[in-house]
């Protein structure tokens, strides 16, 4: 068996989960998650455990059932504590702002450049206007929000300007050297 397939799924105090029509619901005051179940995988829901089993042994089954249990213990995860991910913006006059569901950036272009939220993120902006928190319960949304903002103005290899994660490790390329 697999071996991230088989551990248990412990659920939380305050998270309700349903399995209805071969569809996972994960229910908190947070909000709520769905997965639908793929097939040949099922699930058995005791009192405060998830328990993900599998129909046969075959190579796709396998990878199937470790993928359906990382996803749902993201989703119980997320709906009981959250997911959060930093974004620090380097470069001298770069800057953003949240107005409403929308992030302003300031990272060198000859405009203003402004990122709609998608429903169930949210967006902070420390004082010096150069750190961005975004919080959400599902992890694969939020990660692809924090990819999209990144992309907007990739880290430079020579100076570092840019937005960049921030348990992102630089190596910066050194410059030219003179002539002699």
């Amino acid at each position: 068996m697999s071996r991230i397939g088989r551990k248990p799924i412990q659920i939380p105090d305050g998270v309700e989960v349903k399995l209805e029509n071969n569809q996972i619901l994960v229910k908190s005051q947070k909000g709520q998650l769905t997965y639908a179940l793929p097939d040949g995988i099922g699930v058995n829901i005791d009192s405060k455990t998830l328990i993900i089993t599998r129909r046969s042994d075959d190579n796709r089954q396998k990878a199937l059932h470790g993928l359906a249990r990382s996803l749902i213990a993201n989703m119980i995860t997320g709906v009981s504590q959250g997911f959060t991910r930093v974004l620090q913006i380097y470069g001298v006059g770069y800057r953003a702002q949240v107005s409403g569901d929308k992030i302003i950036l300031n990272v060198g272009y000859s405009h203003p450049v402004e990122f709609k939220l998608p429903e169930g993120i949210k967006a902070t902006v420390d004082e010096k206007q150069t750190t961005i928190t975004l919080q959400g319960i599902d992890k694969q949304l939020l990660g692809q929000v924090a990819a999209n903002i990144r992309a907007i103005r990739p880290p430079d290899a020579y100076k570092g300007k840019g937005i960049r994660f921030a348990d992102e490790v630089l190596k910066l390329k050194p410059g030219k050297t003179g002539k002699k």
